[in-house]
């Protein structure tokens, strides 16, 4: 039997769909991981997936519905009884309130092109580097976990109205965590990636013996509002989550911190003393991201007549100015702001701000530093107040130097509210979200401190 390509699944889609109009998405994908427990290899795999998601638009006189269907396929007879029942779902639904013409345009060159892969190989100069560090791990009485994964993402968006896009979307992370004998200290380090090519698994490793050598001094410290530096794993932490509820539409409706209250949005509100900036942009140097929106379903969010809209550079914050939130065509109309959908990567900078998170140790006279932040929650949509804890060591600062390990903490606080408190800032760099990582992989964050960061209460997870 001859292969089915991903472009063909799409056309297939379009020429199936009896509805007025129709849109087909596929996502190709090709997964390769490597998993260590124990100093010891466990794991390894190379996984394929192919999931299509088919909306149907029909006009029923009383305005536009649409059905969207999404599943796992891989033959045109899939993709066929994927648009049987997202037709059937769009005569059965009412008119949808984001109704939009659909996207129209030229094909992208390499629309019909297959599906790009990984390979195992990917990790042929890491897998060598993690077996030197298992080796040191031994004989320094420390033991590794961790996980390493490389996926390539191949978008293919097609729609009745003429319109085919493709994208290919490499991905790559690792993260290792580092504990003592007794399991008594941890540490974690984690990087995100594209290639491997920019991973140092040695550096990494150097790094989780620094963090565990300090963690042979513990100190037990009550719950109190700390003078904390927090490196850019953490900032991303709280920031993907800032981004993540930052939708133009919820904000009208007053459900979020960006809603102003009597109505409206505070685009256009100082959110910061400090010059931060805030963007997103999907040309942004080894953060790339598709140049175009791809929705699957419908959302205060998301619109699936969105599909294909070309994605551009977009100031969030600028100056400390709140200057635009993610928009939908129909939520753009109902704000009067321009069109600006989210973007899948997200940058902070602070004009000015130089160094390192070592730098704003050395300036620090007494202090905390975090690793990562875990299991966060949202408390109060109206102020973004989050709640969360520390995990896999926090540090005691005296004196500019690092002097010991501290007990964990659950802390309360807004990453809104963050942004006009903190007191320092680090030069931005990639960062990799411990919390969030896996969903939301491509970040910039400088390192902050924030002279009263609220640990609200001692934690006992380890």
């Amino acid at each position: 039997m001859s292969r089915t390509f991903p472009h063909q699944l799409a056309e297939q889609g379009l020429e199936s769909s009896t509805a007025d109009g129709c849109v087909v998405l596929v996502d190709a994908s090709t997964s390769a991981n490597l998993r260590w427990a124990n100093n010891t290899l466990t794991t390894n795999g190379l996984m394929h997936g192919s999931q299509v998601t088919v909306i149907s638009t029909v006009d029923g006189g009383q305005g536009v519905a649409s059905g969207a269907v999404s599943r796992s396929a891989s033959s045109l007879d899939d993709v066929r009884s994927l648009v049987q029942a997202a037709d059937a779902a769009a005569r059965s639904a009412g008119p949808a309130d984001d109704a939009a013409d659909l996207l129209g345009g030229d094909a992208d060159a390499d629309f019909a092109e297959d599906a790009e892969p990984t390979s195992i190989s990917v990790f042929d100069e890491l897998a060598p580097a993690l077996g030197e560090a298992f080796g040191r791990a031994r004989s320094a009485n420390q033991l590794l976990y961790g996980y390493v994964e490389h996926t390539v993402f191949t978008t293919y968006v097609a729609t009745s109205s003429g319109l085919r896009r493709r994208h290919v979307q490499p991905t790559g992370h690792i993260g290792i965590t580092g504990k003592s004998t007794d399991l008594v200290s941890s540490a974690w380090v984690g990087q995100s990636t594209r290639d491997f090519c920019d991973v140092d698994a040695t550096a990494l490793d150097n790094e989780l013996v620094r963090r565990l050598g300090w963690a042979q001094r513990t100190v037990a410290l009550p719950a109190g509002r700390y003078d904390t530096i927090l490196p850019p794993t953490a900032v991303a932490d709280l920031l993907i989550y800032a981004y993540w509820t930052a939708g133009a539409r919820d904000a009208l409706e007053g459900q979020t911190v960006y809603g102003r209250p009597g109505g409206g949005t505070r685009v256009g509100e100082q959110l910061s003393r400090h010059p931060v900036q805030l963007w997103s942009d999907p040309e942004h140097a080894g953060l790339q991201c598709a140049p175009f929106v791809t929705a699957a379903a419908s959302s205060s969010q998301s619109s699936v007549f969105d599909n294909g809209l070309p994605l551009q550079r977009t100031h969030w914050i600028s100056d400390g100015r709140l200057t635009a939130l993610g928009q939908t065509r129909r939520s753009a109309g109902l704000s009067d702001l321009p069109v600006t959908p989210f973007v899948d990567n997200l940058v902070m900078d602070v004009d000015g701000a130089a160094g390192s998170v070592e730098d704003l140790v050395a300036g620090t006279k007494r202090g905390l530093l975090l690793t990562c932040l875990w299991y966060i929650r949202e408390v109060d949509p109206q102020t973004l107040l989050l709640t969360g804890l520390t995990r896999d060591g926090v540090y005691l600062v005296e004196d500019g130097e690092v002097t010991g390990a501290v007990n964990n903490f659950r802390f309360n606080e807004s990453p809104v509210d963050l942004l006009d408190r903190f007191s320092r800032a680090g030069g931005t760099v990639p960062s990799f979200s411990r919390e969030w990582g896996d969903y939301f992989p491509r970040t910039a964050t400088p390192p902050l401190q924030v002279p009263d960061f609220n640990m609200s209460s001692v934690s006992q997870a380890q």
